[in-house]
């Protein structure tokens, strides 16, 4: 094999690669004669050749890598891609597949993205940015993990990047982020899972996971780095522990322009399953009975979007907090409960009141709803709260069983009833059995993709609480509009934005909208976003046209202008 040329730069930076695309003239400019095949394809025609060439790989894990070389090689083609082929792709390029391709990311490594920070050598934090050579006015997004609890997989390290560089696929192809306005970051602050730290091949710090004040001292030292340096920018957490996701958005959720999609997002796509449900049965969030089934990041993020929901509707947040009822492994949360975390307090509800609550406690694996450990069980708590609401994120395969939705179908006409965890094997119930058990009354979501059901001669479609519904709109509103902060009116227009591109509502109709025309649902999202910016006196821009803008803000995955020379 004879000596391999060196790419020209224009060719080796996938932001401005277009390979076979660059045209005769382009070539001659830029110094590529004799290094492409004759032959000019159109972005079109590269394309169709890519999702040959991926529909060729012989699983999901294989796929990702395929577009994650094409990634490396040229942005603009991926994205095409991607877009063309979204709804296909997105469990490929982010949950389920991403998890698989995390687990391996040490062995697999290939080529570096994103930014890697070190606890182990913060005076390093600032320069790591600077040398990007990007101005305060050239990054939008900022999307940073600390890989403690990624997806439902747990602590991997530094392979958390992929998380990061994930999620910002999704913002692009999803709701047009400009690509080259995006950082992807992850902070390595150790890991306690053994089995990295036992690999000689693991890339990342070789110690345990930092805690305490050294942890926090770094996580302060990135939000003032990044925000100093990148001040329009909106700093997306994501993957966090979940005492640590809650506690940095209630210390710097004022103080810096903060996303946590684990518990924002997460509720406000749920928030808008709700409303559509409530559009169904005629009734209003204030009148609504609550009962989550996993009270972690997830869970009390969604009680929160709830509540700020009901406050809206009327009621004072005292109020709106006694109208939930959180059951974690402990069984119902309440006030003289030890070894509660600081989010869940808010929610336990006061011993008394159940002191004379028929239904005693099942342990975890009982027949009444996997539900606690100890303490009042799930089918207990719905047994004398008559919950109109049922809603799981606790990851126990099956809590729902026939004996809790039944009996809280007996009290309620349509039962509202969401299991989203995720994957399969953590579903709380499938809901072609919800739809079952319940003779076609229950209203339900699912935290996975599921076929319709037909239930007594209806066919149910069944909507998906994925997170994509919401968090790229809501982004591109944030940068849109320039928003000081990202509010909770705001996140609340996301809901209602997404909640309002359900068709119909009549007999089977689903409740969340699906995911085959995202980028439209996306800048619908963006438009409400915006509005709510402007209307709650956060926005720094407030745009005459602002559908125009979202318009205009959406990088589109086109060949540009190439640049003068290839350097």
């Amino acid at each position: 094999m004879g000596r391999q040329p060196r790419l020209p730069s224009v060719m080796s930076d996938p932001l401005t690669n277009r390979g076979t695309a660059f045209t005769a003239a382009e070539r001659d400019r830029l110094g590529l004669v004799g290094r492409l095949p004759d032959a000019v394809l159109t972005l079109d025609q590269q394309a169709r050749r890519a999702y040959e060439q991926l529909r060729r790989q012989p699983d999901d894990l294989a796929a990702y890598i395929n577009l994650e070389q094409l990634h490396d090689r040229n942005e603009v083609l991926y994205y095409r891609l991607l877009t063309d082929h979204l709804t296909e792709l997105l469990p490929i390029v982010y949950d389920p597949t991403v998890g698989e391709a995390i687990k391996t990311y040490s062995h697999e490594y290939r080529r570096p993205r994103g930014v890697f920070l070190s606890i182990d050598r913060p005076r390093d934090l600032r320069r790591s940015f600077e040398e990007l050579e990007l101005g305060a006015d050239e990054v939008d997004l900022v999307v940073v993990t600390d890989a403690e609890q990624i997806l439902g997989i747990g602590d991997w390290g530094v392979h958390g990047i992929q998380i990061s560089v994930g999620k910002l696929a999704v913002y692009t192809a999803a709701a047009g982020i400009d690509p080259a306005r995006c950082l992807a970051v992850v902070l390595d602050v150790g890991t306690d899972n053994e089995t990295l730290l036992n690999d000689p091949l693991y890339l990342g710090v070789r110690h345990s996971r930092a805690r305490g004040e050294r942890y926090d001292a770094f996580v302060a030292a990135y939000l003032d780095t990044v925000s100093e340096l990148y001040p329009d920018a909106l700093l997306h957490f994501e993957d966090f522990g979940a005492g640590n996701a809650r506690r940095f958005l209630e210390r710097y959720g004022e103080r810096y322009r903060m996303f946590n999609d684990d518990m924002q997002g997460t509720g406000a796509i749920t928030l808008a399953a709700v409303r559509s449900a409530l559009n169904v049965t005629g009734s209003r969030f204030g009148e609504q009975r609550v009962v989550v089934f996993g009270a972690g990041t997830a869970g009390v993020g969604i009680a929160d979007q709830l509540r700020e929901a009901m406050v809206r509707d009327g009621l004072d947040k005292d109020e709106a907090t006694r109208r939930f009822w959180l059951v974690d492994r402990p069984g119902l949360l309440l006030d003289d409960m030890d070894g509660l975390r600081d989010y869940q307090r808010g929610y336990a509800r006061p011993k008394g009141e159940v002191e004379d609550w028929a239904g005693g406690a099942d342990r975890a694996g009982g027949d009444t709803g996997h539900a606690a450990d100890q303490g009042i069980d799930l089918l207990t708590t719905v047994r004398n709260v008559r919950p109109t609401v049922l809603i799981g994120t606790s990851t126990v395969r099956g809590a729902f069983t026939r004996q809790v939705v039944e009996e809280m179908a007996q009290h309620v006409e349509r039962p509202v009833i969401f299991p989203l965890s995720n994957p399969t094997e953590k579903i709380e119930a499938m809901p072609a059995d919800l739809l079952r058990w319940t003779g076609g009354r229950a209203l339900t979501t699912a935290g996975i993709p599921v076929d319709p059901v037909e239930v007594e001669g209806v066919r149910h479609v069944i909507g998906q609480a994925n997170n994509a519904l919401v968090y790229p709109g809501l982004g591109l509103g944030v940068v849109v509009s320039r928003a000081e902060r990202l509010t909770p009116g705001m996140l609340l227009a996301a809901a209602e934005a997404v909640a309002g591109q359900v068709e119909g509502g009549g007999p089977g109709a689903p409740l969340l909208p699906q995911v085959e025309n995202l980028r439209a649902s996306s800048a619908a999202v963006a438009v409400a976003v915006v509005r709510a910016a402007v209307e709650e006196g956060v926005a720094r821009v407030a745009p005459d046209d602002v559908v125009q803008a979202v318009q205009d803000a959406m990088w589109q995955p086109v060949y540009g202008e190439t640049p003068r020379s290839s350097g």
